[in-house]
């Protein structure tokens, strides 16, 4: 394996791709006795419309989803239960680009990934089980429908967004989920399940030849075929709809707020666009940002606002929301706000002390193994090596900053979803 040795962060990784196409991260962690593995495919919500062995396929929303449930049944019993018993904490998620599964451990490490492995690679479901997991699921999104700031962000990626998939949710809809069999599990798991589609990102006190050597052992050997995926039409500059309005029960207004970003092809300059975003984020409303503390005081927003930057393929945006009982009156100061910044600039010791706190904090955030493992894999899907950031930092000028502001963060870009409530709460 490859030895990379990032000495500004003190750390050391070993990369490989092994013959079938599967890449392996193992950050090297000696001394320590928790060990973390994180195995994830190139797949999420959004992959709902994609191309396999020439034919495109048109999949209901919430696949994705559906079949992390199910990829823990085995033909012996469930995955989940077997690693518990080996002493891990396993887990999994869907986004709407990624489906990770993970565990994380103090002991029986090479057991507990060689169970890890088997079950991502070994697709077991029955028609029976699928039919009773449609069931919970429906009841999940159920659960999440009731949810208010669930319902906020997601309306707001509808606003945004007019085509392209992020706008749907990753769980789907209980009635596209009734369109799930068995079958569209087997075929969409054969798609992008395969080694080529994949990573494997361990941290702790581990072996990497080890590591190599059982995913060699119990993976398939062909690397699967490339996965072309439609995301729609292109996108517009500007946002679908300004405003989408919900009632819901709650007490206060709640509301998210987003512009739409230019998205930035797989590779470095997808960081670099990231950080320079997240700098960007921070000046303008961040909580040592002169808005912030003008909002606050005014009594717009409260603990509950919190903001970021998020990307994917084919999109890209800043979002901010929270509680407000005038959330348009939040809407146009930061609008205003964001138009000041772009003509006269951002305050330079403020920019000075920004740049200090964002780059402590992912030094910071490299302490958590799957906060690492998370982020490495997410990179290495969007074509660049996490641990490089350092490097792209040091070029990241006040300037770039204010550009990204005037740039992205104005009227026709914007769409926001209010959450207000019902009449007489």
């Amino acid at each position: 394996m490859e030895r990379r040795d990032y000495t500004r962060l003190n750390e050391t990784v070993y990369r490989t791709t092994l013959n079938n196409g599967l890449t392996i991260c193992v950050d090297r962690r000696p001394g320590f006795q928790k060990s973390y593995a994180f195995f994830a495919t190139s797949y999420g919500g959004m992959d709902m419309k994609f191309q396999l062995e020439g034919r495109w396929e048109d999949t209901p929303a919430g696949v994705a989803h559906f079949l992390e449930h199910k990829m823990f049944d085995t033909e012996d019993g469930n995955a989940l239960q077997d690693l518990a018993l080996n002493g891990a904490s396993p887990n999994a998620f869907t986004s709407s680009a990624i489906t990770g599964y993970y565990f994380e451990s103090t002991a029986k490490f090479e057991e507990n990934l060689r169970i890890l492995l088997s079950f991502v690679s070994i697709p077991y479901f029955t028609q029976e089980s699928v039919d009773k997991e449609q069931g919970i699921i429906g009841q999940e999104i159920r659960m999440i429908e009731d949810n208010p700031e669930w319902q906020a962000f997601t309306n707001m990626l509808a606003a945004l967004y007019q085509h392209h998939p992020i706008r749907v949710s990753v769980a789907g809809s209980q009635e596209s989920i009734s369109h799930i069999t068995a079958d569209t599990l087997y075929h969409c798991h054969r798609a992008f399940y395969c080694p080529g589609n994949m990573v494997l990102c361990v941290a702790g006190d581990v072996d990497p030849d080890r590591v190599a050597a059982l995913a060699e052992e119990i993976l398939p050997k062909q690397a699967g075929a490339h996965i072309q995926r439609d995301y729609g039409e292109p996108e517009p500059e500007c946002a679908a709809t300004p405003l989408v309005c919900l009632t819901m029960e709650v007490s206060t207004p709640i509301f998210q707020l987003g512009f739409k970003a230019d998205p930035v092809e797989a590779g470095e300059d997808r960081l670099r666009q990231e950080l320079i975003c997240e700098l960007a984020c921070d000046a303008l409303f961040g909580t040592s940002s002169p808005l912030y503390a003008r909002l606050y005081s005014e009594g717009l927003i409260n603990h509950t606002f919190s903001y970021g930057y998020e990307a994917y393929p084919g999109c890209a945006m800043i979002a901010a929301g929270g509680e407000s009982r005038d959330p348009e009156a939040v809407r146009d100061a930061i609008l205003a706000e964001g138009l000041r910044v772009a003509q006269e600039g951002i305050d330079e010791g403020l920019w000075k002390r920004l740049r200090k706190a964002l780059y402590g904090n992912r030094v910071r955030d490299l302490n958590s193994f799957d906060h690492t493992c998370i982020q490495m894999a997410q990179a290495h899907f969007a074509g660049y090596d996490y641990l490089q950031f350092p490097q792209v930092f040091d070029g990241i000028e006040k300037k770039d900053a204010q550009e990204a502001i005037r740039r992205f963060v104005t009227a026709p870009r914007a769409g926001m979803a209010v959450i207000r409530p019902k009449e007489g709460n």
